[in-house]
């Protein structure tokens, strides 16, 4: 069965790439504690917690890797409440009712996502002179449970990398146990139960 997190941390990686007995996203946070500093003592984990996530997603590779379905994750507080709000941008096959009927292709020779080597590509401009490409994504929006989230550090001495770690860590179970199967139901190209 092919593999359906849809999130993971990669701990290898870090270590590897880590200076000074640092992690590389420890090093990082540290690097980048200046765009944490409207977070400081936040009585909501969730503005810190989006940091954390963007500058582990920012990495390259990134700290948090994702499935190849997964075309871009975001963490943002929300506008209305506050709450902690993701949006992921999942690669999907076309919908039903372009697969029932091949009419509407008028034989120009439609194409699908791109993939090389089994990870889902972006058409080269060279792709897009010679044929057409629909390329089906779904949007999934959702709250993020705030729970367990560390909350936000006093200041910028406060821990702020193992408390950045620790939420990112957080964030990754949460979107893996939200996405996980909708990624399995997608890799599995059959129709769901009803």
């Amino acid at each position: 069965m092919a593999e359906t997190r849809a999130f993971w941390l990669d701990e290898n990686v870090d270590r590897e790439r880590g200076t000074g007995g640092r992690g590389r996203y420890e090093a990082e946070v540290l690097r980048r504690t200046d765009e944490f500093a409207d977070t400081w003592g936040d009585i909501a984990p969730v503005a810190f917690a989006a940091t954390a996530w963007r500058v582990a997603t920012e990495l390259s590779p990134g700290y948090v890797r994702r499935h190849r379905r997964i075309v871009a994750a975001t963490c943002a507080p929300s506008p209305w409440d506050g709450s902690l709000i993701c949006a992921v941008t999942v690669i999907s096959r076309w919908p039903a009712e372009l697969t029932w009927s091949r009419q509407w292709q008028r034989d120009r020779g439609w194409r699908d996502w791109p993939q090389l080597f089994g990870q889902y590509t972006t058409p080269t401009d060279q792709d897009l002179t010679r044929s057409p490409h629909l390329r089906a994504t779904l949007q999934v929006e959702a709250p993020v449970p705030l729970g367990d989230l560390p909350p936000a550090p006093d200041g910028p001495g406060d821990a702020v990398a193992a408390t950045a770690r620790r939420a990112v860590v957080v964030l990754t179970r949460e979107l893996n146990d939200l996405l996980h199967p909708l990624i399995g139901q997608l890799e599995a190209g059959v129709p769901a139960d009803s």
